[in-house]
């Protein structure tokens, strides 16, 4: 084997085994790391980091499939270890940066906009009153918002409101209010797309179906195979460059006037879904990139 690559997951379930089976392909060894086993130990470790099985020496990568929740102490800690591995060599595959942005909600639209990717109307507070300002103006005007928790994935907590009594406490969300203008059909036809894009270039892209309006599979959606169209590709590798990814997942929807935007862009995307309507094995890509761009090069400037 060429080296060691360390799959950051507290559930390793099929993608571990897929990942572990393209790594072996690449002429790597691999093992899952729980981020919640590290610790700092500034007498021991290396470089004053401990990783459960590389006590002795750091791996040649890491590749994160799972970033835990829990307190804002223990996430804080947890993205520490990812910012600190490159530091001392090892590459992070995405950066704890890149999932950063992602995770935040709020952040990943911001710089969105600010890059000129279409996205739709946002909104993001703590206050009610302002929440309830920007619901009341929308409904007005004949529409609806999305309000979405900040962190959250899989379709997780989204609620659309069409009036100002839909809105909940602040409390329900963690005392932050992430709103989005709908944009989705007013009754049928539900869908959205998945582009996941490596090393810059969209490389597996599917359209979900949803039996509601949340097109995402964890909720239902169905996976089918997306339409070749170059302007969806190249809206996905642009969202990409602007959050500064290896790869992503990215979330884009068509509006009423049939314009696509980008809805979400994930640092950790699952891929099960993808591979039942794409022929790539996306693993095996995702592997190859991380190897090829970070991993052998680094391995060469030790060795010399």
């Amino acid at each position: 084997m060429n080296g060691r690559i360390a799959i950051i997951t507290d559930d390793p379930g099929w993608h571990g085994k897929r990942l572990r089976r393209a790594f072996a392909a690449q002429g790597y060894g691999s093992t899952f790391l729980s981020l919640t086993e590290c610790r700092m130990d500034l007498e021991g470790g290396v470089g004053g980091l401990v990783l459960p099985g590389y006590e002795d020496r750091l791996p040649d990568g890491v590749f994160v499939r799972g970033v835990p929740g829990g307190t804002l102490e223990q996430v804080v800690l947890r993205l520490d270890f990812l910012h600190l591995l490159p530091a001392l060599g090892v590459p992070v595959y995405n950066s704890a940066r890149a999932i950063e942005k992602s995770v935040d909600k709020a952040m990943t639209s911001l710089l969105l906009h600010q890059a000129g990717i279409p996205t739709p109307a946002t909104w993001v507070c703590e206050s009610e009153h302002q929440a309830r300002t920007v619901l009341m103006r929308e409904v007005a005007r004949g529409g609806e918002l999305v309000l979405k928790p900040l962190f959250g994935s899989q379709g997780t907590g989204l609620r659309r409101l069409a009036r100002p009594a839909d809105l909940p406490p602040a409390q329900d969300y963690r005392c932050v209010y992430y709103l989005q203008r709908y944009i989705g059909a007013v009754a049928e036809g539900w869908e959205d797309y998945r582009v996941l894009v490596i090393g810059g270039r969209s490389r597996a892209a599917m359209t979900r179906r949803g039996i509601g309006w949340i097109n995402n599979v964890a909720q239902g959606g169905a996976c089918l195979p997306a339409p070749e169209e170059p302007g969806l590709f190249q809206l996905a590798e642009a969202a990409t460059r602007a959050l500064d990814m290896d790869y992503a997942g990215v979330d884009l929807m068509r509006d009423r006037d049939g314009r696509l935007v980008v809805i979400e862009v994930n640092s950790i995307p699952a891929w099960r879904g993808l591979q039942g309507v794409t022929q790539p094995d996306i693993a095996s890509l995702l592997a190859h990139d991380f190897i090829d761009r970070h991993v052998a090069p680094g391995q060469l400037e030790r060795r010399a």
